[in-house]
């Protein structure tokens, strides 16, 4: 047996054993993520580091997975040089994996700031302004939310049309249609919900009656020159050429006759 001091306090530890093993037998708790009883150690992780003071009496961080008991040994499992050490392994390990929940969380615990989460949005702002500026709806805004500025709905607002999505650089915000029914989204957050039209020729959904009702209204003082319909464009487009056909074949028509 051999004794070390772990924060202050004295353990007794069998030879052999690594100080992560002592500290989490003792409840001294030390993060990681690469580390398993049933595996060889590899310190891949790189959090489970550790002050320990080295043979010129400096003090230099290790990895307490691999690193083995020493009679004398002395570990301090905070500090500068620990919070150093284990914040530049989060940000290693937070640039592989952007969108991971667990090691936000854990650097949370560690309080280590990790910065905004990626999210697949630039904040370029392209859908909050074709939204207020070309469709007139308002649905989207930047606000703060823990400490971050993102690109958030506005409650009640969206039309249903899309057109956020189409123009959002990075696809971050999705629409999908299921049942009848148009859901548009950024993130995991509702930006609207609403129903969808028909087409009467395919029997396609195509655009949600919100937006065909702001359409019917911003053209109400407009001549209308072509009959109502609630065709889908490429029906629309179909039947207005078969039409072109067939004026153009009466017209022919007419002319022989005379």
């Amino acid at each position: 047996m051999v004794t070390i001091e772990i924060d202050g306090k004295q353990y007794e530890a069998q030879e052999g054993r690594t100080i992560l093993e002592v500290a989490r037998s003792n409840q001294i708790h030390i993060p990681t993520l690469c580390f398993h009883p049933a595996l060889k150690p590899s310190g891949s992780c790189k959090l489970c580091a550790v002050e320990v003071i080295g043979k010129t009496g400096k003090a230099v961080t290790m990895l307490s997975c691999i690193l083995k008991v020493k009679d004398g040994m002395q570990i301090k499992t905070t500090g500068p040089l620990v919070t150093r050490a284990r914040r530049n392994a989060f940000r290693r390990l937070i640039a592989m994996a952007p969108q991971s929940k667990r090691l936000r969380q854990m650097a949370a615990e560690e309080n280590i700031d990790l910065g905004a989460p990626a999210d697949g949005c630039i904040r370029c702002r392209l859908c909050i302004r074709v939204c207020k500026e070309i469709v007139g709806a308002g649905a989207l805004k930047m606000a703060r939310r823990d400490g971050q500025s993102l690109v958030v709905p506005v409650a009640g607002r969206c039309l249903g049309c899309g057109t956020c999505a189409t123009l959002c650089p990075t696809h971050v915000i999705k629409i999908t249609d299921v049942d009848g029914t148009r859901t548009i989204s950024i993130r995991d957050e509702v930006i609207g919900r609403q129903p969808l039209k028909k087409c009467e020729g395919c029997g396609k959904w195509y655009a949600t009656a919100s937006f065909a009702d702001l359409i019917e209204q911003r053209t109400a003082e407009h001549p209308h020159l072509k009959e109502h319909h609630a065709y889908c464009p490429t029906c629309a487009k179909l039947f207005s050429d078969r039409l072109e056909v067939i004026k153009k074949q009466a017209t022919k028509q007419q002319m022989i006759l005379r």
